[in-house]
């Protein structure tokens, strides 16, 4: 018999082509964006570094660089002959989202834990009712949070935006509720069977094995109200002293302003944008793994 060889198609032909193809084609598409999207950051960073004022700029690099646009956000003498306050402002921040985040961390992982565990009649009917409630955008109640924080005379200082940030911080327990559903409900029945209660079960033994959203939690809960300006705005009103980096930020680019501290103005965004980032170097581990973990249940 005639042994009838068949015949190997050709490498463009075959289906590894077709992978290394599509894959050209989207990491090129990938990089497009990439380039995209740090084009303007790189703008900024190194225009924070220019010594010609004014807010006009036509070439896209500096003719000189200098460091007195970072030196004037701190130095004495030169924040005295203005009204730029940025240490203030950067303090204020520093406040408002530290203990933001502590007092949303723990209420969140609290209502996650008591949803995740407990099985009490109104636990569907809340559920459904953050849910909804949830789906209206904060500023829309702004109004009404403005004339009840005036009513308790908190407008105008810094707690009432912690008040703000912290008070429906248990609205957003859903990626959390979903991480602890993943934990083994064993380990709650082993504990109690000991004499473990509730919250010792809670603090001791379940956040322990949760780190990945604790820090999740603890990071959107600190990002928030670091870069807030609507809020921030509207219960700050005029005190140049308690705003905050944003509200401050936006106060430099006033017409006014602008032309003379535009290059201020770059260099503190910088400023304001490297805590953030370096969080995210430092902790991005942990944020996928919240992420992920958190998205499995429901």
């Amino acid at each position: 018999m005639v042994e009838i060889k068949k015949k190997k198609p050709s490498f463009f032909g075959s289906k590894k082509f077709l992978e290394t193809t599509s894959n050209i084609f989207v990491y090129a598409f990938l990089t497009i964006l990439s380039i995209i999207w740090v084009i303007p950051i790189f703008w900024l960073v190194i225009q924070s570094f220019r010594a010609e004022a004014g807010s006009v700029q036509v070439n896209f690099f500096p003719q000189s660089y200098t460091l007195q646009n970072y030196i004037n956000l701190f130095d004495p003498v030169a924040l005295a002959q203005t009204s730029i306050r940025f240490p203030q402002w950067f303090l204020n921040t520093l406040i408002i989202a530290t203990v933001t985040m502590v007092i949303s961390t723990i209420m969140v992982l609290l209502t996650s834990y008591a949803f995740s565990r407990l099985r009490f009649g109104a636990r569907l009917p809340m559920m459904q009712l953050i849910l909804i409630l949830g789906l209206f955008p904060g500023f829309m109640s702004m109004i009404a949070v403005f004339n009840i924080l005036k009513l308790l005379n908190l407008t105008g200082n810094i707690w009432g935006l912690i008040f703000i940030y912290s008070g429906g911080a248990g609205f957003g327990y859903y990626i959390a509720k979903g991480y602890f559903d993943t934990i083994s409900k064993a380990i709650d029945e082993a504990a109690m069977i000991d004499g473990a209660s509730r919250s010792q079960i809670f603090w001791h033994i379940i956040l322990p094995l949760s780190k990945p959203i604790v820090i999740f939690t603890a990071l959107t809960s600190f990002i928030g109200p670091w870069g807030d300006y609507i809020f921030a705005r509207v219960i700050l009103l005029d005190n140049t002293e308690s705003y905050n980096v944003a509200v401050g930020l936006v106060w430099i680019t006033q017409r006014e302003n602008i032309t003379q501290y535009f290059t201020t103005f770059l260099a503190g965004s910088v400023l304001v944008a490297l805590p953030i980032t370096l969080l995210f170097v430092f902790m991005q581990r942990y944020y996928i793994e919240g992420v992920t973990g958190g998205s499995i249940k429901g």
